[in-house]
């Protein structure tokens, strides 16, 4: 997890694009200058920064659905539900289901947990729209080499 540049996501675990779904896994750093005010002497992961652990997993999924053709973006997080702190060092598995794709958006169920406690969770829309310029696209598929986003899912172009 690179939480100075957003990129909350350390690598794919599965993606399965017949069921829909991806598993990611992020593991939360023992230091960021985050915690020097969330909280002093009680760090803790922002929620915000939660869920859009979520929203970049659910992200991920719709990229390989798309084929690298189109983009989503973060439209609204519906239901969201924090049951617990997220500490320094802590390894999260992060999951999320496409639940519908179309109209230029995407609706996903998406859940954070480690070692099967669960975290939180929240039903996310994503307006979907292509890339706004090669040089993004180009830095996303270098994101997805590095995360090891899979061989079998094409990227086009």
């Amino acid at each position: 997890m690179r939480l100075e540049y957003f990129q909350l996501i350390d690598r794919i675990v599965d993606l399965r694009l017949a069921d829909r779904t991806i598993s990611a896994e992020a593991t939360v750093p023992s230091e960021s200058t985050i915690f020097e005010g969330h909280f002093p002497g009680y760090p803790l992961m922002p929620g915000v920064l939660l869920a859009e652990t979520m929203a970049q997993t659910s992200g991920w999924l719709v990229v390989a659905m798309n084929r690298f053709e189109r983009m989503p973006f973060l439209a609204a997080v519906k239901d969201a539900k924090f049951r617990t702190f997220v500490t320094p060092g802590m390894v999260l598995s992060v999951n999320a289901t496409l639940l519908h794709e179309g109209s230029g958006y995407a609706v996903t169920k998406a859940n954070i947990s480690t070692k099967g406690k669960a975290i939180c969770d929240a039903v996310l829309t994503l307006r979907v729209m292509p890339f706004p310029n090669p040089e993004m696209s180009e830095q996303m598929r270098k994101t997805a080499e590095r995360i090891g986003f899979p061989d079998e899912v094409p990227a086009n172009g």
